[in-house]
């Protein structure tokens, strides 16, 4: 490599939101992981652990949702590092206060908080790191992020096998915390104080909404990352339930499904980072890893092989086939201007994120009327015609230059 692309590659803006990313991932998914021994060790009843666990996950997406525009916003009036820091606080905070709960109220409340804490980790990181690097290999940048970050998951997993629930929550925390003096002495975008010195509207959501142009585009940048959450928040996450109804005998560990399905996910956004990089293309490589996620749904519920191991083996495929989360957040970041970045940046992977709600709706209504594994089928063959058909709406973004302003009309 390059001793000077390998400078900037690891550079200390890079290292840090790598590594806020790991832990932003660790507590994200830390839920997911001890769902079952937290539920039951706040008593609640194994035939409501489903309902109740849906419940919780749908107010940490809905935290991740409010938290996203709010700490896009903040990024761009205030800056990029204002939202690392007050991110990574406010989930560190809620984090330790989660090892706390004794029922399921202050559970719900608890994660909500979480979720909008953790809502500004990646975007606010991705916004910065895209735009301190030279755009030859912003995406080599964007791609370790995304990978190192995933391998939070991995961390949260073993953690949790090792530890208590609520001991894991406060080892969240604790990391978030000591990451937070990390960020001490990292630098901001220059492009964002340049960005200060104009008379340009920073941060103003309604400038997406607007203009019929920016709209198509920002619908687009969500939509193409609905299939990544379908496949984490209801394939990995309910995997015990889904193994079941597959006639998998042995039961499948929710903790060890979500740590399978983010290694792959780590192996997915390296590979797709790099195939972009080849390529000289965002839009190829999203569309290949969209239908790629299409087949893993098909083999996950009709591969002839009925095993844990089989399933867990299809939940490192399924993370592969969705590892271009990095991609398309970093496509959001440069189809927009830089007093829009953070605000789009930001709230695109959380909008993402807060469709599980709505996918677990219809997962719920489908699965009373056709049963599980359909009701898997039927969300999961819709989210990956909306996310084709919005890909469609984007234009190639891989050398665009990030330094320009979005016009107010």
């Amino acid at each position: 490599m390059n001793p000077t692309v390998r400078r900037h590659l690891f550079s200390t803006p890079v290292v840090v939101a790598a590594l806020g990313y790991l832990v932003d991932i660790y507590d994200l998914v830390l839920f997911g992981i001890v769902r079952i021994p937290s539920l039951r060790g706040i008593g609640i009843p194994d035939d409501q652990i489903l309902t109740e666990g849906i419940h919780l996950i749908d107010a940490q997406m809905f935290g991740l949702l409010i938290g996203g525009i709010v700490w896009g916003i903040f990024g761009d009036k205030k800056g990029r590092l204002s939202v690392l820091f007050g991110s990574i606080l406010l989930y560190s905070l809620a984090n330790i206060a989660n090892g706390f709960v004794t029922n399921v109220g202050q559970y719900t409340v608890i994660r909500f908080l979480a979720g909008v804490g953790l809502a500004g980790e990646l975007g606010a990181g991705i916004t910065l790191v895209a735009e301190i690097l030279p755009k030859e290999i912003r995406g080599y940048g964007t791609t370790l992020v995304a990978t190192v970050g995933m391998f939070g998951a991995v961390l949260a997993y073993f953690i949790a096998e090792a530890f208590d629930w609520r001991v894991a929550y406060f080892i969240g925390g604790g990391l978030g915390i000591l990451l937070l003096i990390m960020r001490i002495g990292v630098f901001e975008s220059g492009l964002f104080a340049k960005a200060k010195q104009t008379a340009a509207s920073r941060g103003n959501f309604f400038l997406l909404l607007t203009n019929g142009r920016r709209l198509k585009k920002y619908l687009g940048c969500i939509l193409i990352g609905m299939p990544t959450w379908y496949v984490v928040g209801i394939l990995i996450f309910l995997s015990p339930e889904l193994g079941a109804a597959l006639g998998i005998a042995e039961p499948m560990v929710a903790g060890k499904a979500v740590m399978f399905s983010y290694v792959g996910l780590a192996i997915g956004d390296m590979a797709s980072g790099l195939i972009s990089q080849w390529l000289k293309s965002r839009k190829k490589v999203v569309r290949l890893f969209i239908l790629l996620t299409g087949l893993q749904v098909l083999l996950y519920v009709y591969a002839p092989i009925r095993s844990t191991e089989f399933l867990y083996f299809m939940c490192v495929m399924l993370g592969v086939s969705v590892g271009y989360w990095a991609l398309f957040v970093t496509i959001a970041a440069e189809q927009f201007g830089t007093n829009l970045r953070a605000t789009v940046t930001t709230t695109v992977p959380n909008f993402i994120r807060g469709t599980l709600p709505a996918l677990n709706f219809f997962f719920v209504a489908a699965k009373d009327q056709w049963g599980i594994l359909n009701a898997a089928l039927i969300v999961g063959a819709g989210t990956i015609i909306i996310a084709l058909a919005a890909l469609s709406l984007l234009s190639e973004t891989f050398h665009n230059d990030l330094d320009y302003i979005e016009p107010e009309s």
